[in-house]
């Protein structure tokens, strides 16, 4: 009895009560292999510690690192037509949608705010490419021009971060037509004086870099983004040469003067608040979000007579 109870019934026990370990503790980065915990990855917005590599990030989460507080607003986006077009692949476009909404928390593949940078007022508008890829759809058009009304009815600036794989198919060419809607927005921001900042994100290709993604009076990128309108592949067979390497990438662009800055996504904060504050004439911020210390004058000592 005493092997029994002593050996056989806890081996039995521990088999049965075992905890299962949950999957999302470690992340693995895909450039480099490090298994990154993941609350280390988080507080280092996604940005493998190892070998700097930029990982995905969500729409949510960017918007939180870049507010003050991680404090904001968010905006309304009018909603579009559920499924103008009936289409269907392997899924109806409907279930597909709702699987997306499901997996992110998003109504859509993108979110608009409004919140200060620095003590900056400004409306950001971020796309998530986990969000069927970021494409470009009715719902993204509507929320750029949602972005921009505000910007310009409380006369702030925007920030757009991209990040998307072209127009979604499911609506055809009604997700094409958001190519033109955008640039009147984006137009609509030029003739009301404000800044208009891009920030390209990987990836970022098709339609969307063919439009509001390249409009920016800024362009900046986040390191080794790969920013483009047609595939590496499609380019080569095209004109039948082989491309250089690293061609499409954040800083190949950046030599050939696409883009003004590439700059790492923890940095990226700082870097916006100078730009807009450089460019909407007011005093460069404040390093802490603290107020400049009073320097007292020196006491004046009386020469002895």
């Amino acid at each position: 009895m005493n092997w029994i109870t002593n050996y056989v019934r806890p081996t039995i026990n521990s088999l049965f009560s075992r905890r299962e370990v949950p999957e999302n503790l470690w992340t693995k980065c895909t450039e480099c292999g490090t298994m990154l915990f993941h609350r280390e990855l988080s507080e280092n917005l996604n940005v493998c510690t190892n070998c700097d590599h930029h990982m995905p990030i969500s729409a949510r989460e960017r918007l939180t690192a870049l507010f003050d507080g991680g404090v904001f607003s968010e905006i309304k986006v009018p909603e579009p037509i559920s499924d103008p077009l009936h289409f269907r692949d392997q899924k109806k476009y409907p279930d597909r949608h709702k699987a997306a909404q499901k997996a992110t928390g998003e109504k859509d593949a993108m979110l608009v705010a409004t919140g200060e940078v620095g003590r900056t007022p400004l409306v950001a508008v971020a796309q998530d490419f986990a969000f069927m890829g970021g494409s470009m759809s009715m719902y993204v058009g509507n929320a750029i021009i949602a972005g921009a009304e505000m910007a310009v009815k409380r006369k702030l600036p925007m920030v757009l971060f991209s990040a998307a794989g072209g127009a979604r198919m499911q609506e055809g060419i009604l997700g094409l037509m958001q190519m033109p809607r955008s640039t009147i927005a984006v137009e609509m921001l030029k003739e009301a004086g404000l800044p208009y900042i891009v920030v390209l994100t990987h990836p970022t290709t098709g339609g969307v870099t063919a439009s509001y993604a390249m409009l920016g009076d800024v362009q900046l990128a986040e390191p080794n983004a790969l920013i483009g309108f047609a595939g590496a592949r499609v380019i080569e067979q095209t004109i039948r040469e082989q491309l250089p390497e690293g061609f499409q990438r954040s800083e190949y662009l950046l030599d050939h003067g696409m883009l003004d800055r590439v700059t790492h996504r923890k940095k990226l904060r700082d870097e916006l608040a100078s730009i807009i504050r450089m460019l909407t004439h007011q005093p460069p911020p404040v390093k802490g979000d603290l107020p400049k210390p009073d320097i007292p004058a020196e006491p004046v000592v009386e020469k002895a007579k």
